[in-house]
């Protein structure tokens, strides 16, 4: 029987880090400089359980739709569901409880969280289909990702705002670029199984500059989210920080030395979430 340990490794749960510091940047910033009657913790409490529950339904039902897949891939063959710790149908009576408790917690925050709970959970879902398709599955995985600052912001506000959608933005093209990273890895292995992604539609070389292209552009939306903080030393040390981290990223992954991949992915990319975030909410208790 599947214990409550290898759910959590089924769905990846460590890497709720790469998300969720921005959804409680979008919620400080949106609780500091909008006008709403929630209170504090309660609030609070619901954005962190629909991050969670989201998450869940998303790597859960992309294990599910990818069982098959990864049963055949010697580098996936050990995930839960084809090593037989976690049964398909387990995996997605796990999606569908989830599913269940995000609607819910999202509808007892405001009608508009209520209402587009579903579209959410239907992007999340679309993810895990898009590789058998498009090679731009990184970006729909990015636009997934994305969703979390928006909907941390709608929580507060009740609606969103251009600073919340930068946000997504920056999420977007920063996650886009490291699952770039990561999907160098298969990149032989999906092309003989008839997969889409960049690294199995172009070289190693090719697909490590979109990467960095999206990473630039990523950076561009971090300075104009900016541009709307209180301005002072720390908002900038954390914008730098970032810049640097995914720098040392491309500079570890390189065409000829993919060793790292594991270090730039998992590592390197929590730190780069936690660090901007950290220092941009401190920026906005402390200066706004």
């Amino acid at each position: 029987m599947a214990t409550i340990g290898d759910f959590l490794r089924l769905v990846k749960f460590s890497h709720t880090i790469f998300a969720m510091p921005f959804a409680l940047l979008s919620f400080t910033y949106a609780w500091h400089t909008t006008s709403h009657d929630h209170l504090l913790g309660v609030i609070l409490l619901q954005v962190v359980l629909c991050m969670v529950f989201a998450r869940n339904v998303a790597m859960g039902f992309n294990r599910w739709a990818d069982r098959f897949i990864d049963a055949e891939n010697p580098r996936t063959a050990q995930r839960e569901i084809p090593a037989g710790k976690v049964s398909a149908r387990g995996a997605i009576t796990f999606v569908a409880i989830n599913a269940v408790l995000f609607i819910i917690t999202a509808a007892t925050i405001n009608s508009l969280c209520g209402w587009l709970s579903p579209v959410a959970l239907a992007i999340v879902m679309f993810y895990s289909y898009c590789k058998r398709f498009t090679p731009l599955a990184h970006i729909v995985l990015g636009i997934s990702l994305g969703i979390a600052p928006v909907g941390a912001y709608m929580a507060v506000a009740g609606t969103s705002s251009w600073e919340c959608w930068l946000l997504a933005l920056v999420v977007m093209t920063w996650c886009s670029g490291f699952d770039i990273f990561y999907a160098l890895q298969d990149a032989e292995f999906d092309r003989k199984r008839g997969l889409h992604s960049i690294p199995s539609h172009f070289s190693a070389r090719t697909s490590l500059v979109i990467s960095a292209l999206l990473h630039v552009a990523s950076l561009a939306f971090v300075v104009r989210f900016a541009m709307f903080q209180p301005q002072s030393w720390l908002l900038w040390l954390g914008c730098a920080l970032f810049a640097a981290i995914l720098l040392l990223e491309h500079i570890l992954v390189t065409p000829t030395k993919q060793r790292n991949i594991g270090i730039a992915f998992a590592n390197l990319n929590a730190m780069a979430s936690v660090t901007l975030a950290l220092a941009l909410i401190l920026n906005i208790v402390i200066f706004a």
